[in-house]
């Protein structure tokens, strides 16, 4: 192929014709293998098609490369599809829980600001993210236990944890899709007074029941985030994003992930509010660029149009993902239902309507989980712990455990931490797998156990 191609095509028909031709080549050679039994099965990972491809490419002949126009239309879109308000792109889930949290450190939000020595509840059976900036901020998390087989928060603790003038928040993850119990959660927070944001990175399109209506999980805190990172529900490779419904916490959202600047301009743009040069700002002399003035001490945690535009196709395809997720979850479920003298399979919270991440599973006592999952990783079947299953007996922790009480706190015994530590681990249920994939799994799982 060489130039000649393009001769006598406008911009736009050769353009057209890349495109397309980008997509015959994902369907020639990125297409799917058919398994063959030995052949590895992941836990997770890339889901795509032509679509997402043609999305890339037309994004990479714009040559834009940072936020542009894409960003702005999953923006848009996403927040249409959760029913928020808002929605901010940023570059990974990480930094969406980094953005969240400072958020609500912010000095606009008067009194009900968080502040270091301030109190956040949360789990330590987790993943870390979820807990870091807490206490890269000098906040101080309060760590309850989670229930077994939902492996959420345990809401009977709540109000052992709260400390009057002290507690501002509750930042929890809702595990591997499987919705935390938002009613009770909710309603200790509206007692208290108190900020909820809801990690959602592991259950995008799970729903719960919320006073009779059927709510997107994420959408019923003041702040909800997302991860896009291969192996969750869709992907842009890297990316995430924080969504409120609330004008304040996203202009603060906004300054936070675009250097901590006071302007709202989107990139490329200059002067939106046509005042410029006309303010005064802190000590800043009167007319100073408003477009230099900064509100907040922020990052440059955007992502790019080409994430964004693998995002805007996923999005299309995101209710079947969540349908393959949730089947796939009921044949192994199914599948094992022999093994519960042997394994405590999940259970979804009351009122719910999980997009699962995984299938958890908890070996019973005289099972050993090592065992179990070393035999499955020998037989290909790739295995995940629960994350961090007690994030304070971690190495990050070892400068820190010293200073419990002033650093951290926990509330009760965390048993179920500790037990999901021991005996749990969970398996995949992303789109990728097939019929013949899920057969292998609990076939290899009942001969694991069978042997230990």
């Amino acid at each position: 192929m060489d130039r000649e191609i393009f001769e006598g095509l406008s911009e736009a028909e050769a353009r057209a014709l890349l495109v397309r031709l980008s997509g015959d080549y994902c369907e020639k050679y990125h297409k799917r293998r058919e398994y063959e039994a030995g052949d590895h099965i992941s836990y997770g990972g890339r889901f795509y098609d032509r679509d997402d491809m043609e999305h890339l490419v037309d994004a990479s002949l714009e040559f834009w490369l940072t936020a542009g126009h894409y960003t702005r239309e999953f923006e848009e879109k996403f927040a249409r599809y959760l029913g928020v308000k808002h929605c901010s792109v940023v570059n990974s889930g990480s930094s969406a829980n980094l953005l969240a949290f400072m958020a609500l450190t912010s000095p606009l939000l008067g009194e009900r600001a968080i502040r270091p020595g301030d109190e956040v509840i949360t789990v330590a059976c987790g993943f870390p993210t979820t807990v870091s900036p807490v206490l890269q901020y000098g906040a101080v998390p309060v760590f309850l236990d989670v229930t077994i087989p939902q492996y959420n928060i345990d809401v009977t603790e709540l109000e052992a944890a709260y400390s009057e003038g002290k507690t501002k928040a509750v930042m929890i993850a809702h595990t591997l899709g499987n919705p935390f119990d938002l009613a009770a959660v909710k309603a200790f927070c509206d007692r208290h007074g108190l900020w909820l944001i809801e990690d959602n990175c592991d259950a995008l399109g799970s729903e719960y029941l919320l006073d009779g209506v059927s709510v997107k999980t994420g959408t019923a805190g003041d702040i909800g985030t997302s991860s896009f990172y291969p192996p969750h529900h869709m992907t842009m490779g890297e990316g995430g994003a924080v969504y409120t419904d609330d004008p304040l916490l996203h202009r603060i959202v906004r300054s936070l992930r675009d250097w901590g600047r006071d302007c709202v301009c989107e990139s490329g743009q200059d002067n939106r509010c046509g005042h410029r040069y006309d303010g005064q700002f802190g000590l800043l002399p009167a007319g100073y660029d408003h477009k230099y003035v900064y509100s907040h001490l922020g990052y440059n945690l955007k992502a790019t149009d080409l994430q964004a535009s693998v995002g805007v196709a996923q999005l299309a395809k995101l209710d079947s993902f969540t349908a393959s997720r949730r089947e796939h979850h009921a044949v192994l479920f199914d599948g094992l239902r022999d093994l519960e003298d042997k394994l405590i399979l999940p259970v979804p919270c009351e009122n719910s309507k999980p997009s699962w991440f995984g299938f958890m599973i908890c070996c019973r006592e005289g099972v050993d989980r090592t065992g179990l999952v070393r035999f499955l990783e020998g037989k290909g079947i790739q295995t995940r712990m629960l994350f961090s299953g007690n994030l304070t007996r971690h190495p990050c922790f070892d400068a820190i455990r010293e200073e419990e009480g002033s650093r951290y706190r926990i509330v009760g015994k965390l048993a179920n931490t500790d037990r999901i530590m021991r005996d749990g681990f969970w398996i995949g249920v992303y789109p990728g797998m097939t019929e013949k994939m899920l057969d292998v799994m609990i076939e290899e799982i009942h001969a694991g156990v069978k042997m230990l």
